[in-house]
């Protein structure tokens, strides 16, 4: 057996820990490289706390606080009175300020949606900070801080959309210069399913789709998704069209975001059937009685789970969301089409034949004929 001098395995040893340092830096980018994609999918809070004056207060405590779930994120107010809150997950919030010899003030009922860079201004009252002042927070804004264009889907419209098929990207044709091209009768599947969506004027293969934050592209599919998640699993769908930041800077045409749902502190399950039949549909003008009706037999049914996972605390911080869904699909179909006659299969076609022709009344060929029907005459 050999054995490794000291130089060899102190060498052998520094090749090693070079890999392993190699190995670590490399899963590190990986990973900021899908948090950076993951950032694009949450939302962002922006604004300015002043006095009654106008003046900018510095050091106000602005608290974020989670609707759904209870969890809360503080934040400082710089020397200019301006705070960012950024990474912050898509729902609804209520976000406080406080700061010594200004009233609190309290705003309810934010909502915040994928991508979403919101505005929030406050102007303080003087006076104690046991008292409070709270507003409702404007459900009608307009978006003075990005130039995208873009068209949001929420996870309740989507559950009420007569999406023909539940078909998911029926929602990317839904957006403002959309050209759909969508065979409606194509499988919801994600690879096998149509994807044929164009966006002012540029091709369908130049789309892309995002899902929580990580590419769900089909790279050799034509613009279409690996990954196809359950319509009802689906809490906000976003298409942005023009103009986006650079943050989405894998596509040229739609850039097509979802968030999937999640749990919150209260737990919540549902169950549902979307049913199509052939019995529910009228014949189609090319298919009247008496023919027959080709077979239709489609259903998608599951369920949706959600809470928290520390049951037993009271301010949660864990959650889990469970989705499943069934498919199944028949899609059936009537031919018309021309055939042999039955007694025509034994290669005789003398039943068919035209009767024997006359070529001519006169002349040489007077009288004669082609004698159609004799060709099979033994």
């Amino acid at each position: 057996m050999k054995s490794l001098s000291p130089t060899h395995a102190g060498s052998f040893g520094l090749s090693l820990n070079k890999l392993d340092l190699r190995l670590v830096l490399l899963l590190g980018a990986l990973l900021l490289l899908f948090a950076a994609q993951g950032l694009c999918q949450e939302a962002t809070i922006v604004g300015t706390v002043t006095d009654p004056s106008g003046a900018a207060v510095a050091n106000a405590k602005v608290t974020l606080t989670n609707v759904d779930t209870g969890v809360s994120k503080a934040y400082t107010t710089n020397d200019s009175g301006q705070y960012t809150a950024v990474d912050i997950h898509i729902g609804h919030y209520d976000i406080k300020v406080e700061t010594g010899g200004f009233k609190t003030e309290e705003r309810k009922g934010m909502t915040l949606q994928v991508g979403d860079r919101a505005r929030a201004d406050f102007q303080l009252a003087v006076g104690g900070s046991s008292e409070t002042v709270t507003v409702e927070a404007n459900t009608i804004a307009v978006q003075s801080d990005t130039g995208e264009v873009s068209n949001v889907i929420t996870g309740d419209q989507i559950a009420n959309l007569s999406i023909n098929g539940r078909g998911i990207y029926q929602l990317a044709a839904l957006a403002p210069g959309a050209s759909s091209q969508i065979d409606v009768t194509a499988p919801n599947t994600p690879v096998g399913g149509s994807a044929s969506v164009e966006y002012n004027g540029l091709r369908q293969n130049h789309n892309i789709y995002l899902l929580d934050g990580g590419e769900n592209d089909d790279r050799g599919g034509a613009g279409g998704m690996s990954i196809a998640p359950s319509a009802d699993a689906i809490a906000e769908f976003r298409t942005l069209t023009s103009n986006y930041s650079a943050d989405y800077g894998l596509s040229s045409a739609g850039t097509n975001v979802l968030v999937l749902k999640s749990g919150t502190k209260d737990y919540h399950a549902s169950a549902w059937e979307f049913n199509r039949n052939d019995a529910f549909d009228a014949r189609t003008y090319n298919n009247r009685a008496p023919k027959p009706v080709a077979e239709l037999r489609q259903n998608t049914f599951g369920f949706n789970a959600g809470g928290p996972v520390d049951f037993w605390a009271k301010e949660h911080k864990t959650f889990f969301f469970y989705n499943m869904e069934w498919r199944k699909y028949i899609n059936g179909n009537t031919l018309q089409q021309t055939v042999p006659y039955a007694d025509t299969y034994g290669g005789d076609f003398s039943a068919h034949l035209p009767a024997d022709a006359v070529i001519s009344n006169s002349g040489p060929d007077n009288g004669k004929a082609i004698p159609f029907s004799g060709l099979h005459t033994p």
